[in-house]
């Protein structure tokens, strides 16, 4: 297979295990996003895919070769770091060609693939200015121009947008969309910030303590989470989770409120404790429906964010329409119906 096969990889410092047993299929010309919260295992696992970290157990297969034993620099990968280590006495156009003067390519083809490049990143103007002469969204293209000289058959971004301002990240965002697009290389994505995972790529691996949570496209993570930990990392605002007990066909929170439900909860029979779940998005302000205590209101313009109180519950709706309501004011809420979800409360799986 071509792309990037991970079988039952794991690693070790010593007695403490970081990663158990990860196990990922990423195809050819696939961009892939390894998510989650700082600490579960992401950048570990790009490394060793690297070669940067040595692999404790299991295969890394990369275009259809093991290369558990094969140096970096012989994996045909190129990637792109958080801190663009870009060196400052060389231009940017002897930057984003070094890799391929230190293979000793000829100067006429490394001068083609750095102006290929160039032009790809909108750089052609800065190919003879010092890395201290660009901004950081520019040091960042440098920086990804010199993984494209290397044409490798995977690229690796360890969350490279992370020094970057929020209007800085969006843009970079669309750029590395339209550059994968273009060239259609295989890529794997690091990042904690699950709405770049979810705009930018074809899947999405979501960790959490060095495991695999669930795999899959964005909006099917969205629409479907497997458990309680993806539910919540996925979506912002996150999931609302409201503490309550499947009864006979009902939904009722532990403050007697009953919640719409047009699910069988799994085909439980009897009692069951379980969190419902319900989008902020999901959530319209109604002249009936389930009570709520509003505690913040936040304009943005295009729409108000409400922090309110169901029961003795915080949750927060997003309604698209400007509000009146005002701190302390009762409300009533409707939910979209079958938009709610069901987790079972002791183990956190999905039920509907």
């Amino acid at each position: 297979m071509n792309g990037v096969r991970i079988e039952g990889v794991k690693k070790a410092y010593g007695a403490v295990n970081v990663i158990h047993g990860v196990s990922i299929d990423i195809e050819d010309g696939e961009f892939v996003t390894l998510v989650g919260p700082s600490g579960c295992g992401k950048s570990t696992l790009l490394r060793m895919i690297a070669g940067l970290e040595t692999i404790s157990d299991g295969t890394i297969n990369i275009a259809g070769r093991v290369v558990n034993d094969v140096p970096p620099k012989d994996r045909d990968i190129a990637m792109v770091f958080q801190n663009y280590a870009l060196y400052p006495h060389m231009t940017v156009a002897e930057n984003m060609g070094f890799s391929l003067k230190l293979q000793k390519t000829d100067k006429a083809k490394i001068k083609s693939a750095v102006d290929g490049a160039a032009e790809i990143l909108d750089l052609t103007k800065l190919l003879d200015r010092y890395p201290k002469q660009l901004s950081g969204g520019q040091r960042q293209r440098v920086a990804m121009g010199r993984a494209i000289v290397r044409d490798p058959e995977v690229f690796l971004f360890d969350e490279p947008l992370s020094n970057l301002d929020a209007k800085l990240r969006v843009q970079m965002r669309s750029e590395i969309k339209g550059l994968h697009q273009r060239l259609k290389t295989t890529t794997v994505y690091v990042t904690h910030d699950q709405i770049e995972a979810m705009t930018m790529a074809d899947k999405i691996v979501v960790m959490r303590d060095g495991k695999v949570e669930q795999v899959g496209k964005p909006l099917d993570l969205y629409d479907r989470p497997a458990n309680l930990f993806v539910a919540g990392f996925i979506g912002s605002p996150s999931m609302n989770f409201i503490p309550a007990e499947w009864t006979n066909g009902k939904v009722v929170t532990q403050g007697g409120i009953e919640l719409p439900s047009a699910s069988s909860a799994g085909g439980a029979i009897g009692n069951r404790k379980i969190v419902y779940g319900i989008r902020p998005e999901h959530m319209t302000i109604a002249a009936s429906g389930i009570p709520a205590t509003v505690s913040i209101v936040e304009p943005t313009g295009a729409e108000t964010v409400l922090l309110l109180k169901v029961g003795e519950t915080s949750v927060t709706a997003v309604v698209k329409d400007r509000t009146t309501a005002k701190p302390g004011d009762r409300i009533f809420l409707q939910f979209q119906p079958g938009a709610e979800h069901m987790f079972d409360a002791a183990g956190g799986a999905r039920l509907s």
